[in-house]
C-alpha cells in the first residue's frame, strides 16, 4: 500500500502523530504560522546573538567551538562564524571512521582557507564500530527520538554533542556552534544558554545505552559528575543557519570558495558521512518514513526548498554500494 503524504511538505502517514484534514494537510502545516512570523524571529535571535558576543568575546584562547563534520551546513557555519562575527574560532571535528575521502579533504582546505584552527578527535575505531553495529541490529532509544534521527546517527550525534560541550568547559569556551539547518532545530533555540541539570539528564539516555555496549570507553566523551556541578562554567550554544537566510545553493557557491567541493562519495542527505546510507535503509525498514523526512519537511515548510525538492531526497532507495560498504564492514563487529 502507498503512503499518504502531506500535499504541503512531504510528512507520510507512517510519522508518528501525523494526522490529516479532508484536504490532505497534515497538521503540522496547519499549525504552520508563516514565513514573516519566522523572519522577524530570525532577527531577534541574530540580535540576541551579537549582544552576547560584546559581553563573551575574547574572554578565552577561542570564542567559540564548532562542531565540524565537513558536510556543506557546517562549513558555512564556521564561514559565517569566522567572516560575519569575526570570531576565534576552532573547529573539532570527530572521525567517526566512516568520514569520505572527499570530505576529509574539504575539512582540511576550508580550515586552512579560513584560518581556523583544528582539532581532530580519533576514538578507538572497534569501539565505535561495535556502538554502530549494535545500532544496526537493535533499537537503543525511545520512539521519540527517532522521529528526527536514525539508531546509528542518533548514537554518533549523542557522542560529538556531548564531546563538544565536555571540551568546551574544559577549554573555558563561552560557544559552541552547530551547523544545524533550519529544519533540525528551531530559530528558538538558535542562541541559547547550555541547560546543566536538563542536559545531565538527557546525557544519560545516549550514555546508560553505549556504556551497556563499550563500558568505560565511552566515558571520555561525556560530561562528568563534577562538570556538572559547576553550571556557570557550561558554554551558549548557538546555530546561526537558524537565523540567518538558508539557500542551498548559494551556500555551496559561497564555500567552494574555501576548497569545499561537493561529495560524490556519499549519498543525497549526507555531505560528509559514509555511514548515513546503511543506516537510513535501516530507520526505512523497522519504521517506514525516513529519518530525515522532519528535517526535510521543516524547509519545505518554511519555503527554503521546494516540495519537489524534498521529495527527490527521501524518495529514491539508497545507493546499495554505499550501504554495502558499511554493513561489510560492521557485520564483523
Amino acid at each position: 500500500m502507498s503512503q499518504q503524504l502531506c500535499i504541503q511538505c512531504i510528512l507520510p502517514d507512517t510519522f508518528p502523530g501525523i494526522s490529516f484534514n479532508d484536504e490532505g494537510v497534515c497538521n503540522h502545516c496547519q499549525r504552520y504560522r508563516g514565513r514573516d512570523a519566522s523572519e522577524k524571529q530570525m532577527a531577534k535571535y541574530e540580535q540576541k546573538f551579537v549582544n552576547i558576543l560584546q559581553e563573551k568575546r575574547n574572554s578565552a584562547t577561542y570564542d567559540v567551538l564548532v562542531a565540524y563534520s565537513g558536510g556543506k551546513d557546517s562549513t558555512y557555519t564556521l564561514d559565517v562564524l569566522v567572516n560575519r562575527y569575526k570570531l576565534r574560532v576552532l573547529a573539532l571535528t570527530f572521525d567517526n571512521t566512516f568520514i569520505s575521502p572527499r570530505a576529509e579533504e574539504n575539512i582540511r582546505n576550508v580550515c586552512g582557507a579560513l584560518g581556523a584552527d583544528l582539532l581532530i578527535v580519533r576514538p578507538n575505531p572497534t569501539m565505535l564500530r561495535r556502538i554502530f553495529a549494535a545500532a544496526a541490529d537493535r533499537e537503543l532509544y525511545s520512539a521519540k527520538t527517532l522521529e528526527r534521527a536514525s539508531t546509528i546517527c542518533t548514537s554518533c550525534i549523542g557522542i560529538i554533542k556531548n564531546m563538544i560541550l565536555r571540551t568546551a568547559i574544559e577549554k573555558k569556551i563561552p560557544f559552541v556552534g552547530f551547523g544545524w539547518s533550519p529544519g533540525q532545530a528551531p530559530v528558538q533555540s538558535s542562541v541559547m544558554k547550555t541547560n546543566a541539570r536538563l542536559m545531565q539528564s538527557t546525557q544519560q539516555t545516549i550514555y546508560k545505552p553505549l556504556h551497556a555496549i563499550a563500558g568505560d570507553a565511552i566515558n571520555p566523551y561525556f560530561v562528568t559528575l563534577e562538570q556538572f556541578e559547576h553550571p556557570e562554567k557550561f558554554p551558549w550554544n548557538v546555530h546561526p543557519l537558524a537565523f540567518l537566510p538558508y539557500d542551498e545553493e548559494k551556500i555551496i557557491e559561497r564555500i567552494k570558495q574555501y576548497g569545499w567541493e561537493k561529495p560524490d562519495d556519499t549519498d543525497p542527505n549526507s555531505s560528509n558521512c559514509l555511514l548515513n546510507a546503511y543506516a537510513n535503509q535501516i530507520h526505512r525498514q523497522r519504521y517506514q518514513f525516513h529519518p530525515y523526512v522532519w528535517e526535510i519537511a521543516n524547509m519545505v515548510r518554511e519555503g527554503v526548498m521546494s516540495r519537489e525538492e524534498g521529495l527527490e531526497k527521501i524518495e529514491p532507495p539508497e545507493i546499495p554500494d554505499m550501504v554495502d560498504y558499511s554493513k561489510r564492514i560492521l557485520d564483523k563487529y
